[in-house]
Order: structure tokens, then C-alpha cells, then sequence
């Protein structure tokens, strides 16, 4: 019989990683609100050019500044939580469990101190873009400072599946 990967169905979940999972599959939806508004977004402006009825003002900003931001964000911490990105395991593969398990917790480690970093920053960066209300330079006023809290979002979310990932692990004492 092959061992697979748990799944949220079957998998024996604390209350930490239930909270930790609701949050990140929220954002995914966010993500894909914005997907399909981005997709209707674009599509109008599309349509309004081949007719020449209408010129959608912003369409280029709106896309650029709220819309790939949030989908590339947001779902970070589903991502993760799904082991989905991208790996280079192939020596690892090789290696003794034991060893396996001290690499991945170690990969955790150096994970939360990295976006524990970048989230701090990030937070430190949409103050400041909120507090001077940041703008870019357009045909009109157009305000980009909301768009910079999608950062903290996204590394929060990734923040919190990398410690959920790793207490798993360290719960089931093996490399997820």
C-alpha cells in the first residue's frame, strides 16, 4: 500500500490548525474574487475598445495594483499548507528518516524567521504607505497604499502555515 499525503478530511486537526487552515482557504477565496473580477475587469475594458463606446479609465492600474497583487498574496499560505511548492528533494529523498525530519524542521525554523522578517517589514511599509495615503503617477488620483496591506496578508498567511506545518512534524515526528 503507498502512503499518501494527509488531507484536511482525514487528518487529526487542533484547533490552531483548523483556525490556521479556515484563514488561508478564505484568503484563497479573496484570491479568487479577485480573479474573476480582474477576468471581468479586463474583459469589459476589452469589449469597450472594440466597440468604442466606452474607455474604461484605470483598468492598467487596477489590474497592476490590486488585482495581481491579491493573487499572487493571498493564497501563499494555501500553498504551503497543501506542500505544494516548488521543491528540490532529490538527495533529501535518499537520506535516512531521522535526517530527513531534522532538515525539514530546520527548513521550518529558517521559514518562520524569514517571513517573520518579511511580514514585519511589510507591515512597516503599508504604514508608511497609508500614512503619506501613496498615490501613482496616472491620468488621475489614484490611491495604491490598500493594495500594500495585501503583503502582511499573504506573509501572514504562509507565516502561519509554516507553523502549523511544522508542529505537524514535529506531532507526527516526520518531514511532511
Amino acid at each position: 500500500m503507498t502512503q499518501t499525503r494527509d488531507t484536511d478530511e482525514d487528518e487529526d486537526v487542533g484547533a490552531l490548525d483548523t483556525g490556521i487552515r479556515l484563514l488561508n482557504k478564505g484568503f484563497v477565496i479573496c484570491a479568487a474574487v479577485a480573479l474573476i473580477l480582474m477576468m471581468l475587469h479586463v474583459t469589459l475594458d476589452v469589449a469597450a475598445r472594440a466597440t468604442g463606446t466606452v474607455n474604461l479609465i484605470g483598468t492598467l492600474e487596477i489590474v497592476s495594483y490590486y488585482y495581481m497583487i491579491l493573487l499572487v498574496m493571498l493564497p501563499m499560505g494555501y500553498v504551503e499548507l497543501k506542500h505544494e511548492h516548488i521543491r528540490v528533494d532529490l538527495f533529501v529523498q535518499m537520506m535516512p528518516n531521522w535526517l530527513q525530519f531534522a532538515l525539514y524542521l530546520l527548513s521550518c525554523l529558517l521559514g518562520l524567521i524569514f517571513f517573520g522578517m518579511m511580514l514585519r517589514q511589510s507591515i512597516l511599509d503599508a504604514w508608511t504607505s497609508t500614512t503619506r495615503q501613496e498615490t501613482i503617477m496616472s491620468n488621475f488620483i489614484f490611491y495604491i497604499w490598500p493594495s500594500r496591506w495585501a503583503l502582511p496578508l499573504g506573509f501572514a498567511g504562509i507565516l502561519l502555515a509554516v507553523l502549523a506545518n511544522l508542529l505537524k512534524a514535529i506531532r507526527y515526528r516526520k518531514a511532511l
